[in-house]
């Protein structure tokens, strides 16, 4: 049950003064349904309104004047102008398309304040379309410092902000949820004085991430999220498993390879043997750069799932980067006599039913696949962990889907995405975290340089050259076709002009291709049937071809350093030296160039992520937002790192003082919880 307390903030839009039935599902489309969701929509910027005159007044800024309504200029055509003064001077008010009661908003004779930007125009001052035109009796109404709100065609900031002002007056303030010392140490405000202090911003430093009731705001939201991540891994550790006794096939495994372990792989082993052997619930993730071997480390434990009797799936977004997996796994697996099976949407119906058979017969103990794997039909013998590789780019209910395949199954997840530690608390809270920061003996470094596009034809002469010496090569563009509209480089327009400039045939790769298309180039291109890939992102992650040395990437400032790192990925697999080429256009600014120099001077994925997330800020921090990050109101992942890794900290402690905790604060806590509304869900708490 939601306590008392916050009914308020969980009433309905249509329950805040001003808000109609017109106007009632246009906002909760835009904010949320209920009042909450408008309270805690945060401005985005301020626009400040100094009280000015005409002689003082500053050209090209918004201010507010008190003037006397002279006059009306109109002609047959163009705007329509109000000619108005103070005791210093003249200030025409201009419009350019018509307005209900125009007339009665401008009485000649009359005084009022107008606020807006000021502009000259034939060495006079104008206003064009005033945002205020108040009389003495409602100055009060035109804020010195306004802030600025998303707004959509519907509704206005200004608008917006006349809802949010109402609403904030319905709700309560809250029970204490922090630890008083903490507040008092931070120097926070109460939580509802910290979202007032936000709405009534004073300066463009008070919608700062490090203003003081920000803080406080964020520290509520990672709170929130941190005691429910902590809670549903402390219910998925409390859920019983099998214990899976280890033996040796392991071992035997490990020593067919051609080369050793590194430490890293190692210590990730035991971690997952640890859990295995536990008699709970495992959910790991390997974090690992570009060839860390994530893979092996996880086909390790696939293993020792077999030599107990039982079934493990390693399910990929791709067909190509499921047949990958399996097929670099098979030739160990089949040395340990573990029979393995692939299954993808792209199965004839007879391969379909009969692999079906094996996976429910029990006689495929290691399963690879995409989707398909987890539909109707797909029953196993004896599930017991689940790898899932790019865990984002699956849905909970499709993980979930999955899981329901066994009973307690154990849940390994790889992601090729290195982020800082604090914000992996963030995405992966409730998991727990085994990061693969060596790289394998013997791996080749990548050479990697920065051009300017200018020097496109010594590049083109240049992988002339290493492909008559047998390499092959990525060819990397930002978009799939021109258009007028941007400047980016097309992959289909240069598919074409490196055509016909090398004279070979080339393979074109882009996410607009139908899967049977694209896997079928890939597939060539895996071959050495084709010589070069041109092609979009779509080649990211996933593509392994050890001949490819050389990688190209057009327009190199337009992507993430992330993004970049993964696709330079793709090369330094074989034994050859590789090269990454980033070409840029000209003039490159200052930040761009610092992050593409950042790339030539280091392999090092972690590194690179910790200055992505720096640089590119909140707005698109690795794909955030489709990387399946937490939809934060509060929360900066950057500025609030920190915060998150503190909050982290307090919520382990408040779980495990339990009812230690005085119970005043135990009930507010519970409300901070409901008020975030972070609560797990069935399906959250068995993914």
């Amino acid at each position: 049950m939601r306590p008392e307390i916050l009914f308020p903030y969980f009433a309905g839009v249509g329950t805040v003064k001003g808000v109609g039935p017109k106007i009632a599902p246009i906002l909760a489309q835009h904010a949320g349904e209920h009042v909450r969701d408008l309270v805690f929509l945060l401005p985005s910027g301020v626009i400040r309104r100094p009280l000015t005159t005409t002689a003082t007044a500053r050209v090209g800024e918004v201010q507010t004047i008190e003037v006397t309504m002279s006059g009306f200029r109109s002609a047959p055509k163009g705007p329509r102008r109000i000619d108005t003064f103070d005791d210093f001077g003249r200030l025409t008010l201009v419009y350019f398309h018509s307005i209900r009661g125009f007339e009665k908003q401008h009485p000649v004779g009359e005084r009022r304040f107008v606020s807006g930007k000021v502009e000259a125009f034939g060495g006079n001052l104008q206003m064009a379309h005033p945002d205020y035109i108040v009389d003495e009796a409602r100055k009060d109404e035109i804020p010195l410092c306004e802030p600025v709100y998303p707004a959509t065609l519907e509704i206005s900031s200004r608008t917006v902000r006349k809802l949010i002002h109402a609403a904030m007056t319905t709700v309560p303030e809250l029970p204490e949820w922090i630890d008083i010392r903490l507040r008092n140490k931070h120097l926070w405000p109460t939580f509802y004085e910290a979202l007032e202090a936000s709405h009534t911003p004073q300066s463009e430093l008070d919608l700062s991430p490090d203003a003081l009731p920000r803080q406080r705001l964020a520290y509520d939201e990672a709170l929130a999220h941190q005691l429910a991540l902590k809670a549903r891994k402390s219910y998925r550790q409390a859920q019983p498993a099998r214990v899976v006794e280890m033996r040796d096939w392991t071992d035997r495994a490990l020593k067919t390879l051609p080369f050793a372990l590194t430490g890293a792989q190692e210590r990730a082993i035991e971690d997952i043997r640890g859990d295995l052997s536990s008699g709970h619930r495992m959910n790991r993730l390997i974090q690992g750069d570009v060839g860390a071997g994530k893979t092996l480390v996880a086909l390790m434990a696939m293993i020792d799932m077999a030599e107990a009797g039982l079934q493990s799936v390693m399910m990929a977004p791709t067909e190509i980067l499921a047949r990958q997996h399996y097929e670099k796994s098979k030739e160990i697996l089949d040395g340990l006599g573990i029979s393995s099976v692939i299954m993808t949407g792209r199965d004839r119906p007879k391969d379909r039913a009969a692999k079906r058979a094996v996976v429910e017969s029990g006689e495929a103990a290691v399963v690879f696949g995409t989707h398909a794997v987890f539909q109707e039909g797909v029953n196993f013998h004896a599930l017991q962990l689940a790898v899932i590789d790019e865990q984002h780019r699956f849905g909970v209910g499709q993980r979930q889907k999955l899981f329901s395949k066994g009973d307690a199954v154990h849940y390994l997840s790889m992601s090729a995405t290195p982020i800082p530690r604090t914000l992996a608390l963030t995405q992966y809270g409730e998991a727990d975290l085994s990061i693969l920061d060596e790289k394998p003996a013997g791996r080749q470094p990548i050479q990697t340089a920065v051009l300017p596009r200018q020097r496109l034809p010594d590049v083109i002469a240049r992988l002339q050259t290493a492909l008559a010496a047998g390499s092959q090569a990525y060819w990397i563009c930002p978009l799939v076709e021109e258009t007028e509209a941007s400047d980016l480089i097309a992959v289909e327009a240069r598919h074409r002009e490196l055509q016909e400039a090398l004279r070979i045939e080339i393979g074109l790769v882009h996410g607009r291709m139908p899967s049977e298309d694209k896997d079928a180039v890939v597939s060539r291109f895996a071959k050495g049937e084709i010589r070069i890939l041109c092609a979009t992102t779509v080649v990211e992650v996933g593509i392994d071809v050890p001949n490819a040395s050389i990688i190209i990437i057009e327009q190199a400032e337009r992507f993430g350093l992330a993004q970049l790192h993964q696709l330079r990925g793709r090369v330094g697999r074989g034994r050859e030296k590789s090269a990454c080429i980033l070409l840029y256009d000209t003039p490159l600014g200052n930040t761009a160039k610092a992050r593409l120099e950042l790339l030539r001077d280091t392999e090092d994925g972690f590194r690179i992520a910790e200055m992505d997330w720096k640089l590119r800020g909140e707005g698109d921090i690795l794909g955030a937002r489709q990387s399946g990050f937490p939809a934060y109101r509060f929360v900066d992942p950057v500025a609030h790192s920190d915060l998150i890794a503190m909050a982290a900290r307090d919520a382990m402690y408040i779980l495990q003082q339990g009812d230690a905790v005085p119970e005043p604060r135990r009930k507010a806590i519970e409300v901070l919880k409901q008020l975030f509304d972070w609560r797990p869900d069935v399906a959250d708490k068995q993914d």
